[in-house]
């Protein structure tokens, strides 16, 4: 999955509280016995809870929006990672993720390239490293383990492996792991640096349908085999990819938020409400140092 350089959450309220910033602010929009709830109350109370993010994130939409181009191909990409990705839990991303539906996500994720965009513009990778990560690249592969918490059980298991018994079985049998057990073990596929090290070291040293010794980890013992492993591209067809990688690699909160605000210092943003000058001041002060 990509690497976003900012988290995949939207800001509570940011599209209610523009739609709040209306020209008549005064305007009664909840009445009770209680008594009344106007436009600008109900503005000030929203801004006070979340009015520099949401500001901030409808500044970078309407900034970043008029310099780069985010098209409905490269969002429906996106996109379409994700379904892959999450599979049946994609409903689930979206509620964890507060967001009401597919267009929902889709807007977010436009504001997420535009951000990339703006970030990686000026961010530079020589050929040499690109080289060099690919030659340190190794493609995803496919395996199935079966948790144990001691090595005596870990050396019984790995004995009835050995003695031809169904590794698949054994998992559902002795496993400990929950979310794979009930899979005979399988773990589909991963890539580096997504297991723990002595799980992922110990994996990408057997062969297709080898089985590990036991292997210990912080998780218990590890029987471990591997089912499939995917071939290495040529460097042609993975180099845009491996730049990419880089360039997010070199870019920190610190340089993100630089590279930001001076985007909307270059736009002559100018914050009429006092309350919420600060996501520009923040930036002006630090230059100061």
């Amino acid at each position: 999955m990509k690497k976003w350089l900012l988290p995949l959450t939207l800001a509570a309220g940011v599209f209610s509280l523009a739609a709040c910033n209306g020209s008549d602010n005064s305007e009664v929009i909840v009445e009770s016995d209680a008594g009344t709830i106007t436009k600008d109350e109900l503005y000030e109370e929203m801004k006070a809870q979340v009015g520099e993010s949401a500001l901030q994130q409808l500044l970078y939409r309407q900034v970043l929006a008029e310099k780069y181009e985010v098209t409905d191909e490269e969002v429906d990409e996106e996109v379409n990672k994700m379904k892959e990705q999450y599979g049946d839990n994609f409903e689930l991303v979206l509620q964890q993720n507060q967001l009401k539906d597919e267009e929902a996500l889709k807007e977010l994720l436009k504001d997420q390239l535009l951000i990339e965009k703006a970030a990686l513009k000026d961010v530079k990778v020589t050929e040499d490293e690109v080289k060099k990560k690919y030659e340190e690249y190794k493609p995803e592969i496919r395996a199935s383990h079966i948790l144990v918490e001691d090595e005596d059980t870990a050396k019984e298991v790995k004995a009835k492996v050995d003695a031809g018994e169904d590794f698949a079985k054994l998992a559902e049998e002795y496993s400990t792991d929950p979310g794979s057990a009930a899979n005979g073990g399988d773990l589909d596929f991963f890539g580096q640096g997504q297991m723990v090290p002595e799980f992922e070291e110990a994996a990408y040293a057997l062969d297709v349908n080898e089985v590990s010794e036991p292997v210990q980890s912080q998780h218990g013992w590890h029987i471990i085999k591997v089912t499939e492993k995917k071939e290495k591209e040529s460097f042609e067809k993975m180099r845009d990819e491996l730049e990419y990688e880089l360039k997010v690699s070199k870019i920190d909160a610190a340089t993100l938020q630089e590279s930001l605000q001076k985007e909307l210092k270059d736009a002559n943003v100018d914050i009429k409400d006092k309350d919420l000058q600060g996501i520009v001041q923040t930036e002006a002060k630090s230059e100061t140092k």
